[in-house]
């Protein structure tokens, strides 16, 4: 089983990865590492902050992997935003029935209501440093692009509207 987790920058992907290789003992792959490690070893001129052609230079490399997986009868979580909202099309029948897709989104008015604890839980996994101009409405519309892109394409999206840890726990079900 590959399990494919998307959704918005501080939606807790990393914290459902992990907790899905807790539950499930898979092994599970970062595509910010792998981004990270592409740019740092000069493998690309990229940087962190271009994420439209990230996500055009990282998907065939992970899309690849999830079908080595998947031929190799492996477990595998892959987390990350390089996922793009046609996905689907790059997989025939042969694999699609092994892959799980979760897309994790925060309504408006969770993300207005939570701020704070968003920005307090960021680091729950892996340290990162929030810019210190990053605006609720900032997050709004990174998580109204997520729901659109991937509503558009016909994917269900995980939306989290009052209660994280309950949207949570139920995908762990």
């Amino acid at each position: 089983m590959i399990i494919l987790i998307t959704g918005a920058s501080h939606t807790g992907k990393t914290l459902l990865a992990q907790r899905l290789l807790e539950k499930y003992s898979y092994p599970y792959l970062s595509i910010d590492h792998l981004k990270m490690g592409l740019i740092r070893s000069g493998n690309t001129d990229l940087t962190p902050e271009d994420d439209e052609a990230l996500t055009r230079y990282l998907w065939p490399i992970v899309r690849e992997i999830v079908k080595t997986a998947i031929e190799n009868r492996q477990n595998l979580i892959v987390e990350g935003c390089y996922i793009p909202f046609c996905w689907r099309q790059d997989f025939d029948e042969r694999y699609l029935p092994s892959i799980r897709f979760i897309c994790l989104a925060m309504t408006g008015n969770y993300i207005e209501n939570h701020f704070d604890e968003i920005i307090d839980h960021e680091s729950e996994i892996e340290a990162r440093l929030i810019g210190s101009d990053c605006t609720i409405a900032d997050f709004v519309e990174d998580n109204e692009r997520y729901i659109n892109g991937f509503q558009n394409a016909g994917e269900r999206i995980v939306m989290i509207d009052s209660d994280y840890d309950l949207a949570i726990r139920n995908l762990l079900m």
